[in-house]
């Protein structure tokens, strides 16, 4: 790259198309934008405009990468070359920042280490919203952009290079699923109907199936039977929420309902509040998330952050509990980390 500068009212020196304003300026009463590309025609109007003072312009070298196509390059880094298969859709360029929307409802998920090694880069710039964030399709999840007008390609290598391993930046999206729900009857009759919708406005929000709320007794072998029926068979639910149990009472019948079909615990407890007490477990290929009390009903809980990632097809593991941690502290400040629909739930204060 070469600087020059160019005097209103005369002609332009020779080899100056694609030459790269570095200023916004007005020419002609017509605002011309810093970035801009200089085509003839631009050059020719400037050399027939008498005022203005004088300009300065970059002037591309062969290794010299203009910022919209830079940014385009690594908003393809960030989504290793494939933006469908990432769950993203990477606008057109303005003013150098190429954003990239979701293509789908679903989870974000960020390489955290890649993403800093790529902003280590001088002056490679990738910005995205929280790993973990619930967006809807077309909400804005990643932008990327470079500081000056024009960056040597060897900048873009070295971006490459830094974001291997896959997307830096996706969206697992929701997956069809079928959830069932089975609830002890220490839920009281008076609360059912609440617990009911809050079951179901937390399924459809997510374009999930109910398959129905069963309610059994408090003993282990009507919380057998209703586990059973929701994980086995071709009817089988890939998660089961439950209700109404006493999640540090070994005893409970859904812990011995679980071990006698086969299944264990995963998790007891999640490193989030409200909702800390909310427990995991696998029967077969099904999860079976132990709902905490205070998410029974009307509250947003770490149940919301669960069952999101569930559904986009995150496994009931340790390690999938262990992504609620980080801004597992759910006051009104985390509430853009729910869905839509928990966002305007109750929320504590601190």
């Amino acid at each position: 790259m070469r600087v020059e500068h160019l005097e209103p009212g005369r002609t332009a020196p020779a080899g100056l198309v694609g030459a790269v304003l570095a200023r916004d300026i007005v020419v002609a009463g017509v605002r011309w934008s810093k970035g801009r590309r200089l085509s003839e025609d631009d050059l020719a109007l400037l050399a027939s405009s008498p005022t203005g003072s004088a300009l300065t312009v970059l002037v591309p070298g062969l290794d010299d990468m203009h910022e919209d196509e830079a940014a385009l390059r690594l908003a393809a880094v960030a989504v290793a070359g494939d933006s469908e298969l990432a769950g993203l859709v990477v606008r057109r360029p303005i003013q150098s920042r190429v954003d990239l929307v979701a293509a789908v409802a679903g989870v974000v998920v960020v390489r955290l280490a890649a993403l800093a090694r790529l902003n280590r880069i001088d002056p490679v710039e990738l910005f995205t919203v929280a790993d973990g964030r619930v967006v809807a399709q077309g909400e804005l999840v990643a932008s990327a952009k470079v500081a000056p007008h024009l960056v040597r390609s060897a900048v873009l290598a070295a971006a490459a290079v830094a974001g291997r391993g896959g997307p830096v930046v996706r969206v697992r999206p929701f997956r069809p699923t079928r959830i069932a729900v089975v609830v002890k009857e220490s839920v009281s009759a008076a609360d059912r109907a609440r617990f009911e919708a809050s079951m179901l406005a937390r399924v459809a929000g997510l374009g999930a199936t109910l398959t129905g709320i069963t309610h059994v007794a408090d003993s282990m072998e009507p919380v057998r039977r209703a586990l059973a029926a929701a994980t086995r068979g071709p009817g089988a639910a890939p998660i089961v929420l439950t209700a109404g149990g006493a999640s540090t009472d070994p005893g409970d019948p859904f812990f011995a309902a679980i071990e006698a079909l086969g299944g264990r615990v995963v998790r007891h407890g999640v490193p989030a509040h409200p909702g800390s007490m909310l427990w995991l477990a696998r029967v077969g290929r099904s999860a079976i998330v132990g709902l905490p009390s205070c998410g029974a009903y009307s509250r947003a809980t770490a149940a919301d952050l669960l069952l999101p990632l569930l559904v986009a097809g995150f496994s009931a593991t340790p390690a999938t509990v262990a992504r609620l941690a980080q801004g597992g502290i759910l006051d009104r400040t985390q509430r853009f980390r729910f869905p839509a629909y928990a966002r305007e739930l109750d929320a504590p204060e601190g």
